[in-house]
Parts: structure tokens; C-alpha cells; sequence
């Protein structure tokens, strides 16, 4: 299958999309983009391989879902477009990076710059229905996204994985640990962060000095 993605990921993921369960995967997305108002917009779905291809990747943040209002969604985990206002997690993201690194506070929720670094943005369903959570979840998103988290883990080297609560950090039995450093927390949703389980971990400072040891660019973290 022919799938519109950046080219330097095809040869790594071809398989995936020659099996059976991609297909079906992709007649249910195109019938409920048909159908429903989904998110984010056809053309945004693989925007997180689009604006960080495969050589480029360093760093990989993993959430879940899109966002499902409208708008916000578009195709980076916990990002939004310009202009619109931050999800309470994307605030707690920014808080702490406040409080690692004295990067003030953005105006902008759009987490573009940090894909164009060689952050990948993924999350593990990559479409939803508008106002339904979760609603396109466990119909074979989850399977092509745990491939992506194999296919880095096996073909590449030193790569950092942020993995922040228990969803992602279930994705950490994908990931070959003697090749790469995984750093986990918890979520930061306002449920998790209140709980003390967000705040201080100092993700990325600590990405930025494992990247110094392994003779890489910084991510510079920093939004307008």
C-alpha cells in the first residue's frame, strides 16, 4: 500500500503497510472521516513522521489519543496549532520546562520547532472522532505505532524516550534499553501532575545532557 508519508520512513516501515490489519486500518479511517468529523486533518495524520524523518530522530515523546476538539489536533502529541489555547497537559509541560531549564512560558502550544529537531511527536492512535475520545482506539493504530516503537529501537542507536505515564510506559517492553535510555514520569494531566507525579522529573534537561554525552545538538526547547 501506497501510504503519503515522508519517504526516509518507507523502506522502514513497508511491511506494516502491506499487512492486512493496515488495510482494514485504513478503510475504517477513510469511512469515519467520511462520516464524522475527526481529527487532525487528513493531510496532518502523519505529521509527526512528516517533520522529523527517520535519520533525524533523537528523541521520541509518546502520548495517546489526539486531541478531539476542534481545532487542536494537529498530528503531534500534546501539540496544538497556533492560536489556540493549551490543553491543560501542554501547561503542565511548559511549567516544568520553566522550572528545569528558566525557559519562560510560550505563547505558542505548536510543538513544530521541536519535531524539526529530531523530536518525534507520536502518539499511539494517530486519528479521533471529534468530541469522542478514544473512539478510534484498538483498530490497528496501536499495532502500527508499536511497530515504529520497535523499528526505532532496533535500527537505530542512543535514542531518548520520554515515556510519561502508565500508557506510555507500558511501551518501554519495545524498547532495547542497552541501546537506549528511557526516562520515565508521570503523566502530566492535571490529575498525575497534582498528585506530585509530574513536576521536577527534569525530562528535558536530562535529554539535553544525554544528548552533550553522545556528541549531539541539543533540543532547544524553547517556543515564540
Amino acid at each position: 500500500m501506497n501510504v503519503d508519508i515522508q519517504a526516509s520512513w518507507k523502506p522502514y516501515l513497508k511491511t506494516e503497510f502491506d499487512k492486512p490489519y493496515f488495510k482494514d486500518l485504513t478503510d475504517f479511517v477513510k469511512s469515519e472521516y467520511d462520516l464524522y468529523t475527526c481529527y487532525p486533518k487528513g493531510s496532518e495524520i502523519f505529521n509527526a513522521f512528516n517533520h522529523c524523518p527517520f535519520n533525524a530522530v533523537k528523541v521520541v515523546i509518546l502520548g495517546q489519543d489526539p486531541y478531539h476538539g476542534m481545532g487542536q489536533a494537529n498530528g503531534l502529541c500534546f501539540s496544538v496549532n497556533d492560536g489556540v489555547a493549551h490543553p491543560p497537559s501542554l501547561k503542565n509541560i511548559f511549567k516544568e520546562i520553566e522550572q528545569d531549564l528558566g525557559i519562560p512560558y510560550p505563547k505558542s502550544g505548536n510543538l513544530m520547532p521541536w519535531a524539526k529537531q529530531g523530536v518525534l511527536l507520536l502518539n499511539a492512535t494517530l486519528t479521533v472522532r471529534a468530541h469522542k475520545a478514544g473512539s478510534h482506539q484498538n483498530k490497528g493504530w496501536e499495532q502500527f505505532t508499536d511497530a515504529v516503537i520497535q523499528c526505532i529501537s532496533k535500527e537505530k542507536q542512543s535514542v531518548i524516550f520520554l515515556l510519561w505515564g502508565g500508557y506510555a510506559k507500558q511501551k518501554k517492553k519495545l524498547i532495547d534499553i542497552n541501546r537506549h535510555l528511557v526516562l520515565e514520569t508521570g503523566h502530566p494531566s492535571p490529575l498525575s501532575a497534582n498528585r506530585g507525579y509530574w513536576f521536577g522529573n527534569k525530562h528535558f534537561s536530562k535529554t539535553n545532557y544525554q544528548l552533550v554525552q553522545d556528541g549531539a545538538n541539543v533540543i532547544e526547547w524553547k517556543l515564540e
